[in-house]
């Protein structure tokens, strides 16, 4: 007799069905797991022969196989252990084939049999939800399965799971859970001066736009940087299932509940290629992907790898992040806001007349040139973060906080869905930053005074053809947190006034 338990395995986001058949046959006693299992879904077989001893059963002394299929697809992950022990017991006549037939099933098991949380459980459900089936799983991932709108098992261990199989014990649907942080987010009201990163900061939020901050030691970049999810609105509901369903699988839910708070993802500047876009053994998401929809910060730009940085540049036009290896092709959502500082110089006071950097110009020359002309034309706005004053220090606190300018900005938000809510959603920008070819110049076009300064401004500056584009991004977005239906000279040339060719030498 075979017993079949259906399960899944991850390729990024997406599930395959993967097929457990349990053989118990005759010969020498064994417990063989085929189907190109890795380490771990090997050493389910020590964990499912606890699970079991810990209920009072005894494996059978006779030749178990199991087969997981398709045999050609790598299996990787401790999620398989719930499926091979059902089907094992479903083998040994314990509960009915048949109960399992409509259920797709995932869970790591405990020595005492209890289930311990997988990653992975919302886009399981998904899955199982899209091909009609309810899934198993543990009761610490039914908060977030539940959302997929499947039927849901989250049994707090093995024994429970079976007794409701038998009909001892009813288990109650899971309910969506969301997620409960009680970090505050750092208030734009404790910055004093840099009224201009400040504004630049609102823009940036207002349209999804990427910014560089470029200033001396102690100027509060990333002071500045990490206020920006303060402004930024909250996911909507479709946003928040599409992110946690990249964290579900990279394992980050806290708590298998949902947020709907924008990640913020800063990654140290040792970090490598495959960390910041993704891969690795098992061809994880990397940051870029994790701040899908959010932030991402990087902090001392120039000292990241270059490769690091060139990677990026695809990702960041393109909205996805691609992982090719020789055993797997992956793509992962990357759509995010790019946000980075740096200093000017490896000493950082370049311009600083007090404390001049003693290898002008060639230590600017030779920290800048990891920041190649490419990736810098792909930031939208470039802004000089100066030193604070004693005298700015000396002044009270600003009136205008986080909330007063994430008002304005959610402002600005509304009026740009509400402008494309007539096209198909499949080419529906979210924000100005989206905005592209027919579009971009349909929604964005200048009044003639502005058209002629951008064009004047794109001969004089040689701005790129990216370049041109992006300040009429950033244009439309001045537009937009004014209320204004068109855009004005006056945010063409705000616009410009963000727009570098190069970083100060």
């Amino acid at each position: 007799m075979v017993a079949r338990v259906t399960t899944v395995a991850f390729q990024g986001i997406d599930v395959v069905d993967v097929d457990v058949q349990v053989h118990i046959g005759g010969g020498l006693p064994a417990f063989a797991v085929v189907g190109l299992p890795d380490k771990t879904v090997a050493e389910a077989r020590e964990r499912v022969r606890a699970a079991l001893a810990a209920l009072g059963l005894a494996m059978p002394p006779k030749r178990i196989t199991v087969n997981l299929s398709p045999a050609d697809l790598m299996k990787e992950g401790s999620h398989y252990d719930l499926p091979i022990a059902l089907g094992l017991l479903a083998a040994m006549g314990v509960i009915e084939s048949e109960a399992l037939t409509g259920y797709m099933a995932l869970g790591e098991l405990a020595l005492d049999g209890k289930l311990t949380p997988v990653a992975g459980a919302l886009a399981a459900a998904i899955g199982a939800n899209q091909r009609g089936r309810g899934l198993i799983c543990p009761a610490a991932c039914g908060g977030e399965a539940a959302f997929a709108g499947a039927e849901v098992l989250a049994p707090e261990s093995l024994l429970a799971l079976l007794n409701h199989f038998k009909g001892a014990q009813v288990l109650t649907p899971p309910t969506p859970k969301m997620e409960t942080s009680t970090a505050a987010i750092p208030d734009l009201r404790d910055i004093k001066g840099q009224e201009t990163a400040k504004r630049a900061l609102e823009v940036a939020a207002a349209g999804a736009h990427h910014l560089l901050m470029i200033g001396p030691p102690g100027a509060g970049k990333s002071m500045l940087a990490q206020r920006l999810p303060g402004i930024l609105p909250p996911l909507e509901p479709a946003e928040a299932l599409e992110v946690s369903m990249i964290h579900s699988v990279a394992g980050l839910l806290l708590d298998g509940g949902l947020s709907r708070q924008r990640p913020f993802r800063s990654p140290h500047h040792s970090a490598s290629m495959p960390a910041l876009i993704g891969g690795g053994v098992r061809a994880k998401p990397g940051e870029i992907s994790l701040a899908h929809l959010g932030v991402l910060f990087l902090d001392e730009l120039p000292e990241f790898a270059r490769a690091a940085l060139e990677a990026l540049r695809q990702p960041l036009e393109s909205g996805r992040a691609v992982v090719a290896r020789a055993n797997a092709h992956i793509t992962y959502p990357a759509r995010v806001q790019l946000a980075a500082a740096m200093n000017p110089c490896r000493c950082g006071y370049l311009d600083d007349p007090a404390q001049a950097c003693g290898r002008a110009p060639k230590c600017a020359a030779e920290y800048q040139s990891k920041i190649s002309g490419p990736l810098f034309d792909r930031i939208d706005l470039h802004v000089d973060v100066p030193a604070v004053t004693a005298a700015d220090l000396a002044l009270p606190p600003p009136a205008e906080s986080s909330a007063d300018i994430a008002v304005r900005v959610a402002k600005a938000r509304r009026i740009q869905t509400e402008r494309v809510r007539h096209l198909a959603e499949d080419r529906r920008p979210r924000t100005n930053a989206e905005l592209d070819g027919e579009l971009l110049e349909e929604l964005a076009a200048p009044e003639p005074a502005g058209r002629k300064l951008l064009t004047e401004a794109a001969e004089r500056l040689r701005l790129s053809a990216r370049g041109y584009h992006r300040v009429l991004r950033v244009a439309r977005t001045l537009a937009d947190l004014e209320g204004a239906t068109t855009v004005a000279r006056l945010h063409v040339a705000e616009a410009l006034s963000y727009r570098r060719l190069a970083l100060p030498r």
